[in-house]
């Protein structure tokens, strides 16, 4: 362990390149299929290791309680699958808009998982981590193996895929989304027939089921979803409220951003081939040695 000096781990965020509801379970849970696409937007944690085994927050986010902190859950929850006393301070930069429909929460676990594996020296392999991640939350997986992934069940069924290199142009409307509500909605429709990988690829039209469920209850969703489709074709990510579009490239990307109007928030982003935590895994490990 490199002693006590802090360290900075990326936490990069997602987007669904579509996400059909296609059932749901007897427990509740949903079926779904999804593209998720890694991006170039990131959360940093700080993370400060500790002899005693106390799990602390730093400058916390007043909107999140400890006991919904994911960041929290996950330190706590690899000391307990791993008997570790150790402990450490977590500190968290948001950049990702909350209850953005971007994954922010799910990819701040998993770093936390990735990296106190590395400052702990716990020793678990990625398909260890991924299933503590998975009883956090079914989104944690994708964002601990790093890969863009085809997903399938709740999300938890990954298989690794291919994407183009790909600029965004991303919109926060400023909005907050609940994804247990917009789930949860009797309007939902969840009997999307199956789609395969290859039909994705050879451009069979997608969707996000659950992008007309947010936009008539989200005055704000629907109006950027609407202000984004006229500069490109555009959808929401996830439950909301985030929208994005692809677009030619990074110049493209840069311009609609530049007229993006002032209420709203909006992001340049590139697609990524694999999550940042592997480099900072591979930098750590080189510092370690």
């Amino acid at each position: 362990m490199n002693g006590a000096a802090p360290s900075a781990w990326p936490a990069p965020a997602k987007l669904n390149l579509f996400l059909h509801v296609v059932g749901r379970r007897g427990d509740g849970y949903h079926l779904l299929q999804t593209v998720f696409q890694i991006i170039d937007l990131c959360d940093t944690i700080r993370l400060m290791p500790r002899s005693d085994g106390v799990i602390g927050r730093v400058d916390a986010l007043p909107e999140v309680a400890v006991e919904d902190d994911l960041c929290m859950r996950a330190a706590r929850a690899l000391q307990s699958s791993t008997g570790c006393s150790l402990g450490a301070d977590i500190a968290l930069e948001k950049r990702i808009p909350i209850g953005g429909g971007l994954g922010g929460g799910s990819s701040d676990a998993a770093t936390v998982l990735v990296a106190l594996n590395e400052i702990w020296q716990t020793g678990l392999d990625t398909e260890a981590l991924a299933s503590i991640g998975l009883q956090l939350g079914a989104d944690v997986p994708v964002f601990v193996y790093g890969r863009n992934a085809y997903a399938e069940g709740v999300g938890e069924r990954l298989q690794p895929i291919d994407l183009e290199d790909r600029w965004y142009v991303l919109v926060h409307p400023g909005v907050s989304v609940s994804t247990p509500q917009i789930f949860a909605a009797p309007e939902l429709t969840r009997d999307t027939p199956l789609t395969t990988i290859a039909r994705f690829a050879s451009g069979t039209p997608t969707r996000n089921d659950l992008e007309p469920v947010v936009r008539a209850r989200e005055r704000e969703v629907d109006a950027a979803l609407r202000w984004l489709q006229s500069h490109a074709p555009a959808r929401m990510s996830g439950s909301g409220s985030c929208v994005f579009a692809a677009v030619a490239g990074e110049v493209q990307a840069q311009a609609v951003v530049a007229v993006c109007p002032q209420r709203w928030r909006a992001y340049s982003v590139r697609g990524l081939a694999n999550s940042p935590l592997h480099d900072a895994v591979m930098a750590y490990r080189r510092v370690d040695r």
